[in-house]
């Protein structure tokens, strides 16, 4: 069966030729804005549910952002559907808790890998199978940050969950022993920080035989408020934004050349 109407996608409206190659993916829809600024002439294209699609250009080459919404279902959905129309390289922009102590408040993150501590990669592939991201993007990211002032970053696996009040207060729930037993076991194991949408984008990726990274802002470490150190609450998600612009810019290079 196809879920489309008028030969658009049914949850983001869109089709065939209103998406570029390369697609930023915020979770929120009130992001779309803010990033598509950095794009030449950049139009909105759709606004549907949590689904918000902007299309531009940079460096002459169409480009776009869409809104997942928040969790593994709705970003699954969109990638999907963007993938149906003609798009094949995704970089994730949104924001984390910091779980490392040495990653602070305003640092950015780049995912190398993801916990599947969530329900939607399940129904793609078996729990035995890792969630990674691309390797050439992750090191496009990188590249960008590197090149980047004022930006302190990290590299390496965060844990992608599906309960935000599940981390943020475990005590109270029924299934506590489970994740207050499992948060333990990835400090141990030196997670970075704990999202929420990272897991699904990479394995739905590997499936769908596509490209995608996750950068992400640290809004504050709540493991670093335990210790009594400093932990100011950051918003501001600019900083992830320009370092996946400056990604785009030099994929757009590194593919222009190898398409030659």
């Amino acid at each position: 069966m196809k879920y489309s109407q008028n030969g658009k996608e049914y949850h983001l409206d869109i089709k065939k030729g209103d998406v570029g190659k390369y697609v930023i993916l915020p979770g929120d829809p009130k992001r779309c804005q803010k990033i598509a600024q950095y794009f030449d002439d950049p139009q909105l294209i759709a606004d549907n549910r949590e689904y918000v699609t902007y299309t531009g250009y940079l460096d002459g080459i169409k480009v776009s952002v869409t809104s997942t919404g928040i969790g593994g279902p709705s970003t699954a959905i969109a990638i999907e559907e963007l993938v149906k129309s003609g798009a094949d390289t995704f970089i994730r922009v949104g924001t984390c808790g910091g779980m490392e102590i040495d990653v602070k408040s305003g640092d950015i993150v780049i995912a190398s890998g993801a916990i599947r501590q969530e329900g939607t990669s399940k129904e793609y592939a078996p729990i035995e199978f890792p969630a990674v991201g691309n390797y050439t993007i992750i090191n496009a990211l990188v590249d960008s940050a590197k090149k980047m002032k004022n930006i302190n970053y990290h590299v390496g696996v965060v844990q992608s969950k599906d309960s935000f009040y599940g981390q943020h207060d475990p005590s109270s729930k029924p299934v506590s022993y489970e994740l207050e037993n499992k948060w333990e076991a990835w400090l141990r194991l030196g997670t970075l920080a704990s999202e929420m949408e990272t897991a699904a984008l990479y394995t739905v990726s590997s499936y769908l035989k596509v490209r995608s990274a996750t950068v992400l802002l640290v809004v504050a470490n709540q493991e670093r408020e335990k210790k009594g150190l400093d932990n100011p609450v950051v918003r501001d998600t600019d900083k992830a934004i320009k370092v996946a612009i400056e990604a785009i810019k030099l994929l757009i290079k590194q593919d222009k050349l190898e398409s030659e």
